[in-house]
């Protein structure tokens, strides 16, 4: 039975409809999570660091699409929810071309400015030429990434989560195979990682616009647009939330690494990417259900549901509770084989990952509190507040925890710093839900 936007959403009506979304975006880290494996275990530890260093770079130019979905996913559900479907459909093709389009100017840009980007990172020798190398293929496929990152707002908005899964895991097997044939069989290095990651990008970015194209009957289709600057701006402005988390989590990786290789070396930024590789995948899941639940929020607000608000803040908060404390357990656990599988052929640095490592997990305590609170005000088209969230938990509290903590702890002062900051913005999101209930009636 399909499941719509104007359903009253049970616990199980819920699970059922945001689990393809949790699923998509676990999948995606979860094959990126493969592609450092390979890298590191058939490339080598400096490769390995390379792509760890150069990759929240390649993150912050791919963001632009995430911030266009977000955005755009909210304002065509309210749309929707107001019954206007010409419209919605209009913004939504308006969306994907301008992605497409600007995705190209970025991504040419990109291939001829990496190297002196890389170079005052501070990359240098093998490393500099390796994030050169690796780079310049990812963004090649760039709009094509930028579109997938579109995709997975829109295929839920379209009442098709469904769908968005499966796409997302034709290109993330494509992407494991690939990986496995180009660097284990044929041996092609870190040209072999990046023309995989790119061939599975392509597939995630290009067949939705076809489905899309094709599938004249659905919520949403491509087609004629007209060039409405009032609503990409809205959009882009509703959206910038997730352009500023997910830019500052690139940049504060950046000074993660500068950091570590300050106080470790290269072993520093290896284990750094060991972490972050289970980091997303965990983060994923928060992510995933905030994607899969923005578009009901925002269509019960377009239709002044109040009563479905409080129903699905509610639920949220105990599934977001009872997620936090087993992602927990669930870190502890992994510690230990997860490090030996990145980085077992090495002692010191098995050791210095493993560390961070039980350090690092209690920030899932806190960090989807902050995440789907971003997302909720996203949805509620409060574009400003969800900003505000984002740009303090990603950039503001990281940055001076980051700074200052090891200067008492020493590199132990970094893995507490993520802890630190998604503890302060649990405490920010939980003060603006309580202060503004009263203007969205969600309480």
């Amino acid at each position: 039975m399909t499941i719509q936007l104007s359903d009253h959403f049970t616990y199980k009506k819920l699970f059922r409809f945001t689990l393809p979304s949790v699923a998509m975006m676990v999948f995606s880290s979860v094959y990126g999570v493969v592609d450092g494996f390979f890298v590191s275990n058939f490339v080598g530890k400096t490769p390995f660091a390379a792509v760890n260093f150069i990759f929240p770079f390649l993150m912050i130019l791919g963001t632009f699409g995430f911030m266009i979905g977000t955005g755009g996913s909210a304002l065509v559900a309210k749309t929707l929810g107001e019954g206007e479907n010409e419209k919605a459909n209009s913004m939504f093709s308006l969306f994907v071309y301008v992605t497409a389009v600007l995705g190209a100017v970025i991504g040419g840009l990109g291939i001829v400015f990496l190297r002196p980007v890389a170079s005052l990172l501070g990359a240098e020798g093998q490393m500099l030429a390796d994030c050169v190398v690796y780079g310049r293929i990812i963004l090649i496929a760039l709009p094509a990434f930028m579109l997938q990152m579109v995709f997975q707002s829109f295929f839920v908005t379209a009442e098709k989560p469904q769908l968005g899964l499966v796409m997302t895991l034709v290109a993330g097997i494509g992407n494991m195979v690939l990986d496995a044939l180009f660097m284990a069989v044929f041996d092609w290095g870190l040209v072999g990682a990046a023309a995989a990651t790119a061939a599975s990008q392509t597939i995630g970015g290009v067949v939705p616009v076809i489905y899309f194209s094709l599938n004249r009957r659905g919520v949403l289709c491509l087609g004629r647009t007209r060039l409405d600057l009032r609503a990409l701006m809205k959009a882009c402005f509703n959206g910038s939330s997730e352009l500023m988390s997910n830019v500052s989590m690139s940049l504060v990786s950046m000074l993660y690494n500068g950091q570590l290789m300050k106080y470790a070396g290269e072993d520093g930024v290896a284990a750094y990417g060991v972490l972050m590789y289970v980091n997303m995948v965990f983060i994923a899941v928060f992510i995933g259900y905030s994607i899969g639940t923005a578009p009901i929020i925002g269509y019960h607000f377009g239709a002044e549901n109040h009563g479905e608000l409080k129903n699905m803040l509610k639920k949220s908060a105990v599934i977001i509770a009872v997620s936090s404390v087993g992602m927990l357990a669930l870190s502890f656990a992994l510690a230990v084989p997860l490090s030996k599988l990145y980085v077992g052929y090495d002692a010191e640095l098995f050791q210095l990952t493993k560390r961070g490592f039980y350090i690092y997990s209690f920030s899932f305590l806190f960090a989807g509190v902050a995440i789907f609170g971003s997302s909720f005000f996203t949805a509620l088209n409060n574009g400003l507040i969800s900003a505000v969230i984002s740009f303090m938990r990603t950039l503001v509290f990281q940055v001076a925890a980051v700074l200052l903590l090891p200067l008492i702890w020493g590199i132990d002062g970094i893995w507490y710093s993520i802890v630190v900051a998604e503890l302060m913005a649990f405490v920010l999101s939980c003060f603006f839900v309580l202060i503004l209930k009263n203007k969205y009636h969600y309480m």
